[in-house]
């Protein structure tokens, strides 16, 4: 994968001011994650149709229905009471529903081995800030408890951005992940999943 429009560079507030690597903050929002990681399943698993389970706060800070039409996915038909909910396809014949209602599994994918249900987050990758820092380590630790606390039905995937302490957490967790059945994935800025494997 190769996205140059998944980061929103937004300009740090003054608490925050010099602690980015850069003039400004890059923000991978969760709706973000979530696209990347549907993108994901639609080019290495067995499966057409990929399910995305936005709230109001993600259609806030993601253009949904303006990224995927990007991406050439056209949207046939309205789902809920906002723009961007509905189904979307693409010239293979892919499909994409976004269906904003929450509890359901942010992006879920049915495939001939199962069922693949993933929990996102989202956060700030090129910050210093040590509140931002431990927002991305809590991220990981709560959609793995997300996780544990479903009923198990398939793969489970927990999934935010990759960022150098991400991976480092990513791994301590992963061995014990694994005896839960849970896997790990980190989406970097332009979308790439790197899997991270007990």
């Amino acid at each position: 994968m190769d996205f140059d429009d998944l980061v929103k560079e937004l300009k740090p507030p003054p608490n925050r001011a010099g602690r980015a690597n850069g003039a400004h903050e890059h923000h991978l929002y969760e709706g973000a994650v979530m696209v990347a990681y549907a993108m994901h399943l639609l080019r290495s698993s067995e499966t057409m149709h990929v399910r995305i389970h936005p709230d109001g706060e993600h259609g806030k800070q993601f253009d949904f229905a303006g990224w995927l039409k990007r991406r050439g996915f056209r949207k046939l038909s309205a789902l809920g009471r906002t723009a961007y909910g509905g189904e979307y396809r693409n010239s293979a014949g892919q499909v994409i529903t976004v269906n904003p209602k929450s509890g359901l599994g942010d992006v879920v994918a049915d495939t001939p081995t199962g069922t693949i249900s993933v929990e996102c987050k989202g956060g700030i990758i090129n910050t210093r800030h040590p509140g931002q820092l431990s927002r991305l380590y809590k991220g990981l630790c709560e959609t793995v408890g997300m996780l544990m606390a479903m009923p198990v039905f398939g793969r489970q995937v927990a999934c935010v951005p990759l960022t150098e302490g991400t991976m480092r957490l990513a791994q301590r967790l992963a061995p014990r992940c694994a005896l839960a059945g849970i896997e790990i994935a980190l989406v970097g800025s332009r979308g790439e999943v790197v899997d991270v494997r007990a």
